[in-house]
């Protein structure tokens, strides 16, 4: 996106929000550290311009991260459906609207939707569009919109934004760590941000379900295609006797990216009987996000998820399949 034409965006995304109340904000289905930061980071925002909001996720926001959102509380859909349809949303995180899961059936047919995300899969599916794919994360964005609102930059803000940046940067080691992410991070920790603190609560610290998890998954490990394709996998039986959750899977998929000459590491999760999540990390050479387009799902260039029908042998099979097309 050129440079002039973000700040359109970006004043038809604040326009959006000065014009509208009452608002509806959804991240994406099993959140990560961005999608929470950054939902929590709209409803500081929205806070700070005396608008009314309601949360909303098909599922829980990690537990881990919930001291973002201070005395805000995510409504859980799958749990507690609303009762009411909502008008105006803000979406962020999601690069297509399948991506807010089941909370779509709280969306007023005439709903008018901000799309606010970092996806280069976006499909744009918005009535407004604050869309930038070269941006690390979706608080990148944000933060630009804050700047463009005029909203004071709180220590709670201050703290999504930052979370925003570590885990979708890696903890500042991945390629889409910019300039610009470092100046913004700077400009968190300038203004009071504990980088240490939140760094060390959610890229270090283990639980022992998750250790446990990490002993079954590395036992999986396989390679293919020369040894440049890796991956690893988690069954429902695994998960039950490690007594672990979705949550305890974070990261476990860098295990197969990272040994030395591997070029596309992949996390196998089976989910339920017959449905599998593939999450697929890139060192750079290939493009995971077009090989999970392949199978209905999307991200970026060296991150990227789908889902596959059928068992864990039979997804492998698939995917490992048409990873190895894409090395060719």
């Amino acid at each position: 996106m050129m440079a002039d034409s973000y700040e359109v965006h970006l004043k038809e995304a604040a326009a959006f929000i000065r014009q509208h109340d009452d608002f509806l904000v959804v991240s994406h289905v099993q959140p990560d550290g961005d999608a929470a930061g950054s939902t929590f980071a709209t409803a500081y925002m929205l806070q700070a311009l005396g608008k009314r909001y309601t949360l909303i996720n098909e599922g829980a926001i990690p537990e881990k991260f919930q001291f973002l959102g201070g005395e805000h509380s995510v409504v859980q859909y799958a749990l507690q459906p609303p009762e009411r349809k909502f008008a105006i949303v803000i979406s962020v995180d999601c690069a297509d609207f399948g991506r807010i899961g089941q909370v779509q059936h709280c969306l007023d047919d005439n709903m008018l939707l901000l799309n606010i995300d970092h996806h280069a899969t976006n499909d744009a599916f918005g009535a407004v569009n604050l869309v930038r794919a070269d941006a690390a994360a979706t608080v990148e964005v944000l933060y630009d919109l804050a700047v463009t609102l005029g909203i004071p930059f709180t220590a709670e803000l201050n703290d999504c934004i930052y979370t925003g940046l570590l885990t979708d940067t890696g903890g500042f080691r991945y390629s889409n760590t910019s300039p610009k992410v470092l100046q913004i991070a700077a400009d968190m920790l300038a203004r009071g941000v504990k980088g240490h603190v939140l760094a060390e609560m959610f890229l270090e610290k283990m639980t022992v379900p998750q250790v446990s998890l990490l002993r079954k998954g590395l036992s999986t490990l396989s390679f293919a295609h020369g040894n440049r394709v890796a991956w690893l996998s988690v069954s429902l039986n695994d998960l039950a006797e490690t007594g672990a959750s979705n949550d305890d899977m974070d990261g476990l998929v860098n295990y197969a990216r990272n040994v030395e000459g591997v070029e596309v590491g992949m996390l196998f999760k089976e989910k339920q009987p017959g449905v599998v999540k593939v999450s697929l990390r890139s060192g750079g050479q290939a493009d995971v996000a077009e090989i999970a387009k392949r199978f209905g799902g999307g991200g970026h260039v060296r991150a990227a998820g789908c889902t596959v029908s059928g068992s864990l042998i039979e997804a492998i099979d698939q995917v490992v399949k048409e990873v190895g097309k894409a090395l060719l």
